[in-house]
């Protein structure tokens, strides 16, 4: 089975929802038999390199100075009840995520994907890291393991670019609107967070319908009789 995770690292849902689902695989009994694939949205193309701060953002989106007190904190106030602190998603920068999407997507190709996803996740919020220019992200690379001259040429190359726009066309044609977006088995579509209970319940469902469980099937007509291991017999037809 196979859950598409659609994502951006500066989405403090999305930070959440990987944390959860690593928590629900964990409880599973088939969790070592679910492959998270991880795919990229990018919310904010357009920022610059420098980055803003989340206020900043919120007022260039017209939105509501309450949106902090009213969406961001609770965010936060929810990751530290499930064991994800620090988790910033007020006090922090958001920029351009394509060069930190690439590199994801380079980490993909040698096997570190979901693990280099969490951890990219974790300096953000985390440590309120900016990863918008190459160098930022290459200093995180390094941090992570990857080697920093297959991961450079990757970034200044730029030949992750079209990958990475696929994957956000691909969800867009699925029915996404923003981040997260969850995919299960290719059967249905989960757009935005939920709770542990609800994703458990989600996977299990999901798993159940990819794996169901064998019905004898009905018989037809009557037969002359059968052997089995004890000896053969007709069918008492008394009845």
């Amino acid at each position: 089975m196979k859950i598409e995770f659609w994502s951006d690292i500066v989405c403090p849902y999305c930070g959440l929802m990987d944390h959860r689902l690593h928590q629900a695989l964990n409880r599973l009994p088939y969790g070592d038999q679910v492959r998270v694939i991880h795919r990229s949205f990018q919310l904010h193309p357009d920022l610059p390199r420098a980055g803003v701060s989340q206020r900043e953002l919120i007022t260039m989106a017209g939105a509501p100075a309450t949106t902090v007190d009213r969406v961001l904190r609770p965010i936060e106030r929810a990751a530290e009840a499930e064991g994800l602190t620090p988790y910033h998603a007020v006090d922090r920068t958001l920029g351009p995520t394509d060069f930190a999407h690439e590199l994801l997507a380079y980490a993909t190709d040698q096997g570190r994907g979901a693990e280099t996803w969490t951890a990219m996740f974790r300096a953000h919020f985390g440590q309120a890291r900016k990863l918008w220019t190459v160098e930022e992200v290459l200093h995180f690379a390094a941090e992570v393991g990857l080697d920093h001259d297959e991961a450079a040429d990757a970034l200044r190359s730029r030949r992750y670019r079209a990958r990475v726009a696929a994957d956000q066309r691909e969800a867009q044609r699925l029915g996404a609107r923003g981040a997260p977006f969850l995919v299960f088995d290719g059967r249905f579509a989960v757009p935005g967070a939920i709770g542990l209970d609800d994703l458990l319940a989600v996977i299990d469902k999901a798993w159940a319908e990819s794996h169901p469980t064998p019905q004898p099937l009905p018989v037809i007509g009557d037969t002359e009789g059968m052997c089995a291991p004890d000896g053969c017999a007709v069918p008492d037809r008394t009845t």
